[in-house]
């Protein structure tokens, strides 16, 4: 009797990466959406943010930038001045934008995102001239 045959592999095809798997870094939560994962991503692409507690401020910056956007549609569909119940009133949502505008600069801040290269302080060297 014929020893049986191993039944053959199905051809390997390619397949197109994941847009999730393309940004370096941490994958980005399942739960952000098209704001929120435009910031991660460039959070991500430029400053490499490994530690537990940055990537969880990480995550909470963006998902703030979800609402922002979700915030900032409203107040562009009402207009920021409303009919309210003795009058014409800014809309309610200006100040939660302006709140959550707030809280996603200094989130960013907190990471350290927001500092450029160490610039010499003081006078320039007896070398510069300047330009006439």
């Amino acid at each position: 009797m014929a020893p049986p045959r191993k039944p053959s592999a199905p051809p390997l095809s390619l397949v197109a990466p994941d847009a999730k798997s393309s940004v370096p870094g941490p994958q980005p939560p399942s739960l952000l959406g098209p704001a929120g994962l435009q910031l991660w991503r460039a959070v991500h692409s430029d400053f490499e943010v490994s530690d537990v507690a940055g990537i969880e401020l990480c995550m909470h910056a963006c998902q703030m930038q979800d609402r922002l956007q979700e915030l900032t549609k409203a107040i562009s569909r009402d207009g920021a001045i409303v009919q309210g119940r003795y009058g014409p009133q800014t809309h309610p949502a200006l100040r939660e934008e302006i709140s959550t505008r707030s809280f996603i600069v200094r989130t960013l801040q907190k990471l350290g995102l927001n500092y450029e290269a160490i610039k010499p302080i003081g006078r320039p060297p007896n070398s510069w001239k300047p330009v006439a």
